[in-house]
């Protein structure tokens, strides 16, 4: 039986995929031979853009902070890793020339007085994360090209990646990169550091927060990183050892991978979709790493017909979205290129780190995971609710439209106290909500903190917003989660407390504010910014709620007052508002953004509560005026807040007690 939202049929830009198998795969139709065409699509795409040597590919788009001569490097390596997938899934069985393109690169490459030599690896440079790439991808490929090698270009291709040795990495993921470089250079007799080695497998350590979570450096760094970074890295790294490793260790790292997966897998929306937070989305399906890094380790509490099932399911709804595009290139942006979703370091060839995802092609097609038929996933069968303490979230999915939540009381990406939380806020983990059907609005220039999933203080006129800052997670557990947040005003030395629950049911989220603000000042709350590339999307508001709705699918954002947002003297709350702008999200050209308005809080602490909705469910209402008539709160004697949500489930938050 197909999933609710996934379609058996390919789209035309599709053509060079096989007909979908809806025996073995009923959920998406998706088997190996699809994994492998697509790899193939993907590697042709790029040879338009080789160099001479085929050493570099240079790709069209704005150049990344490290400049052009890296990123050649960067599309050679990537796309290699990609290509190690396919040589070795097989065997060795692919047109020659794929295996000849890289070997001839690597000579090439590695060259110190070639015209496409690749920049050193130095001390904190963006060749680190490259060189590990081409260490995995030649261990993996072994038999296919490095035993085939001429000592002269293996001696070169050892001194190059030996740039490692003694160097400095920064201190997050990419110590991760100096340990599986350098135990590559092990494998093979080449100078290397076992205590460079051994001190990144260490670091690791240090920043595990439990529950399958580790945060990428020092402080609350939770994103995809801990899944296509560190939970990836120590698996290939123990690939590539063998009996080197420490047996002890590595089933250190299969324990923490296996309950990390038996979370990760309720981040896919029943669409495919991954949920849109954190940095690096640009890599896009690369979120199906972990994945095949479980089946890979046979660390995975998922039937293998699952792990097929989500993974097939992210690179099939990216890819009937047109990625990759017509050109066969994976480009910078979500679907459509799309900058404000990259970061400085990103190059015209960072996407194929998307390259991570085709690791399930490293298992033999009669593997379980190549011929089980497809599972359901969780978000397919039932709603779903997950508390992740480690990183301060909370999940809930509901089955009816296929769509994962995200809420977020803990990830801020900020060093840890006693630095001071940066200036500005970053759109994808400062808000309070993500979902696998939305993205923040992130737009190119003006204010980084738009009124989506977002509680801010403004002055009267409108013009200066209050970030988020440091979240100070309270705790998450069951259906409820808190953090708590100081909102400053641009320029104002002077900080005011916001402490905020969030209680989730099916697709309905209720927030409990306690605000702290100056008298008279302005505060706002938006709900999810939709996001269509039809046209303006369909928007509605009243006394006390403001709704946004796409059209073609139903899909509604809505945030009605529940509690405190009357303004003096007035019967009722202030009227709500859509925010609409154009070019500022991933999912759409057009977006829009329901916003409630309190344009004059009191002075002292102020007690807020919202309900704030993202559905296309056609049962489950979403009529604001029903909305209102159903839901409801009421405040006891003790300061607790009871709220009622709208099919009548009643869920107390004690007063100032987080999630307690």
């Amino acid at each position: 039986m197909t999933a609710p939202h996934v379609s058996l049929t390919d789209p035309t830009h599709s053509s060079f995929l096989p007909p979908p198998d809806p025996v073995r795969s009923p959920v998406t139709g998706w088997t190996r031979a699809h994994w492998e065409a697509l790899a193939d699509r993907l590697l042709d795409g790029l040879l338009p853009y080789a160099s001479r040597g085929l050493a570099q590919y240079r790709l069209p788009g704005r150049p990344g902070h490290a400049g052009s001569w890296s990123d050649g490097l960067e599309g050679y390596a990537r796309s290699f890793l990609l290509a190690a997938c396919r040589i070795a899934g097989s065997g060795g069985r692919v047109p020659p020339e794929l295996i000849e393109r890289y070997a001839a690169g690597l000579a090439a490459g590695t060259d110190p007085e070639g015209a496409e030599r690749w920049p050193p690896i130095a001390d904190r440079a963006q060749p680190m994360v490259e060189a590990a790439s081409i260490a995995i991808a030649l261990h993996e490929t072994r038999p296919w090209i490095w035993d085939r090698l001429d000592d002269a270009v293996r001696q070169r291709v050892a001194a190059w990646l030996g740039g490692f040795v003694g160097a400095r990495a920064n201190d997050s993921n990419w110590r991760l990169f100096q340990v599986v470089t350098e135990e590559f250079l092990a494998s093979v007799g080449a100078p290397h550091s076992r205590a460079e080695i051994d001190g990144g497998l260490a670091r690791l350590e240090d920043w595990y927060r439990g529950d399958g979570w580790y945060t990428d450096g020092d402080g609350r760094k939770f994103d995809y990183y801990n899944g296509w970074a560190l939970h990836l890295y120590p698996i290939l790294w123990a690939r590539i050892a063998g009996p080197r490793a420490d047996a002890s260790l590595t089933e250190v790292h299969r324990a923490r991978l296996r309950t990390f997966l038996s979370t990760h897998q309720y981040f896919f929306g029943s669409d495919g979709a991954p949920v849109h937070q954190g940095r690096s989305l640009t890599y896009r399906y690369a979120t199906a790493a972990p994945l095949w890094a479980g089946a890979l380790a046979d660390a995975t509490p998922l039937p293998p017909g699952r792990t097929r099932r989500l993974a097939s399911g992210a690179l099939k709804h990216f890819t009937e979205r047109g990625v990759p595009d017509e050109r066969g290139l994976l480009t910078l942006g979500w679907y459509r290129p799309f900058l404000p979703v990259t970061q400085r370091y990103s190059g015209p060839a960072s996407p194929y780190w998307a390259s991570k995802a085709f690791l399930g092609l490293l298992l033999p097609a009669g593997h379980p995971v190549w011929t089980a038929p497809e599972e359901p996933g969780p978000v397919d069968t039932a709603d779903a609710y997950l508390a992740l303490p480690a990183p301060g979230w909370l999940l809930h999915s509901t089955a009816a439209d296929g769509i994962v939540r995200l809420v977020n009381h803990g990830s801020d990406r900020l060093p840890p106290p006693p630095a001071e939380a940066e200036a500005e806020d970053s759109p994808h983990y400062a808000k309070f909500a993500y979902s696998s059907a939305t993205a923040p609005d992130t737009p190119a220039d003006g204010p980084t903190t738009g009124p989506d999933s977002h509680l801010a203080l403004l002055t009267a006129d409108g013009t200066e917003v209050s970030g988020r800052g440091r979240i100070h997670p309270l705790g998450a557990e069951g259906r409820r989660a808190a953090s708590w947040h100081r909102a400053a005003l641009p320029g104002s030395d002077q900080g005011h407390r916001i402490e905020t629950t969030s209680v989730v049911h099916g697709p309905w989220e209720i927030r409990v504010h306690r605000v702290e603000g100056p008298p008279g000042a302005v505060v706002r709350e938006g709900g999810w910014a939709l996001a269509d590339d039809s046209g303006p999307l369909t928007e509605a508001a009243g006394p006390g709620w403001a709704l946004a709705r796409r059209e073609a699918d139903g899909l509604t954002s809505a945030v009605v007052a529940l509690h405190g947002w009357e303004e003096p003297g007035a019967d009722g709350p202030s009227h709500g508002a859509v925010a609409q702008v154009r070019g500022a999200n991933a999912y759409g050209e057009y977006s829009a953004t329901p916003c409630l308005r309190l344009t004059g809080h009191p002075g002292r602490p102020h007690l807020l509560v919202t309900l704030v909705v993202l559905s296309a469910d056609p049962v489950r209402p979403c009529d604001p005026e029903v909305l209102r008539a159903r839901a409801g709160t009421r405040v006891t004697a003790a300061g607790a807040v009871v709220a009622r949500f709208p099919d009548g489930t009643e869920e107390e938050v004690p007063a100032g007690a987080g999630s307690g």
